[in-house]
């Protein structure tokens, strides 16, 4: 594939990325704290009962139960309905993977929680990466892809695209409005999320060909 390696080089760069940040915060987090501090102050705010609600909604989509369900399924419609297999294999790996990373990593860097009051019921685990953050991105990348090489509709495509990306987007920041994790396990979180896509992205579009080719063989 042509540009293979250059997806393989910006996905090494994010995960760099990811490994130095939470390297700084394993052993500097002095160095970062204040950041982070005053992050979540400005996104918190007074923290109004209207915003509350609407976080407590949006951080629904990226809850462990409810993300491996919806993702299940639309890789099952890609691959059984739809045929295209390397796409439903493509969604559901990407997540798959990223949430044995996303483990080890909370493992390994072994960050405590905020010590905030909790606008949701109190979390499992450790802070440092976001899983909400990371499989929501993930999840919208990838869909954003697929959409991109299997919808012609330009504007249609565009507009999913989008609300795609900015679910996502949303779905992170109501992690740091609620309490739970720190600015700082958001940006882990989609640095990995990147990292796994740009890196597995070359050996999906690659299977893809092959099992395109395969079937008009046939």
């Amino acid at each position: 594939m042509k540009n293979k390696q250059a997806y393989l080089t910006w996905g090494t760069v994010a995960l760099l990325f990811f490994v130095i940040l939470g390297y700084t915060i394993k052993f500097y987090p002095d160095q970062i704290s204040f950041l982070d501090v005053n992050l979540q102050n400005g996104v918190r705010g007074t923290l109004p009962d209207l915003l509350t609600r609407f976080y407590r909604q949006v951080t629904i989509l990226g809850n462990s139960p409810v993300i491996l369900l919806y993702t299940a399924l639309m890789a099952s419609y890609f691959y059984y309905q739809k045929r295209w297999k390397a796409e439903g294999a493509f969604l559901l790996g990407n997540l798959v993977i990223l949430g044995l990373l996303s483990t080890l990593f909370k493992i390994v860097y072994n960050r405590p929680r905020p010590s905030l009051v909790y606008l949701i019921e109190d979390p499992i685990g450790a802070s440092f990466p976001s899983w909400h953050a990371a499989s929501s991105l993930t999840v919208a990348i990838t869909l954003a892809i697929i959409l991109q090489q299997r919808l012609n509709r330009v504007w249609l495509r565009r507009v999913l695209q989008v609300v795609l990306l900015l679910l996502a987007l949303v779905t992170g920041i109501s992690r740091i409005y609620l309490g739970v994790h720190y600015p700082s396990d958001i940006l882990a979180g989609w640095l990995l999320s990147v990292a796994v896509t740009l890196i597995l992205f070359p050996f999906y579009d690659q299977k893809r060909f092959e099992w395109r080719f395969k079937s008009k063989q046939r």
